[in-house]
Order: C-alpha cells, then sequence, then structure tokens
C-alpha cells in the first residue's frame, strides 16, 4: 500500500518558468499552466527519487469523481499518474483528454 506524505510547496516549474503557488486543499504536484511535474517522488511525497527528469502529461484518465493526468518522464520513459488539481488549464486538460497514450 502507497503511503502518501503530504507535500504542499510553491516552486517554479521547470518546463514554463511560472511561479506555482501551494494548492492550499492538497499537495501540490505539478504545474496548473502547462501541467508538467517532475519525476521526484518514489512513493508520494518522499523526494527519493533520483531522476528529476520532466514527468510531460501525455493523456487523461478517469479517476472517482475526478481525472488523472498522465504522465511520461522525459529523462527515464516512466508512467506515472497525478490527480488534476481545481486551477489546472482546463484547455490543456480537454487537449489531453483526446490523446491516445
Amino acid at each position: 500500500m502507497k503511503q502518501f506524505m503530504m507535500r504542499d510547496e510553491g516552486f517554479i516549474c521547470e518546463a514554463c518558468g511560472k511561479e506555482v503557488l501551494p494548492l492550499k486543499y492538497s499537495a501540490r504536484d505539478h504545474c496548473p499552466f502547462c501541467l508538467c511535474s517532475k519525476h521526484v517522488d518514489i512513493m508520494p511525497g518522499d523526494r527519493k527519487n533520483t531522476c528529476l527528469g520532466i514527468l510531460e502529461p501525455i493523456g487523461i484518465e478517469k479517476f472517482k469523481d475526478t481525472y488523472k493526468i498522465v504522465y511520461r518522464c522525459k529523462k527515464c520513459g516512466e508512467l506515472h499518474k497525478n490527480i488534476m488539481a481545481k486551477d489546472d488549464n482546463m484547455d490543456l486538460i480537454i487537449l489531453l483528454s483526446s490523446s491516445i497514450i
């Protein structure tokens, strides 16, 4: 069973350069502007992954009453998923929803 370590931190997105503020209702794990993330965790929130590649969004999948963004790491190729945030760029979410993984 995965153990979740809550980390709601702001950051500068390495993909688009925008300042990303903490989410304040859950853990901020990707940029709401370009939807990219960083490959920093092995278990959610642990910051123990040494890859540190950019996780590029490649698709969307239904998860309970919301959606998960599907990522592929540009450095190691691993697939990863993050739950969509309320302030995510909906134009990009819609575009990804028509993508085939």
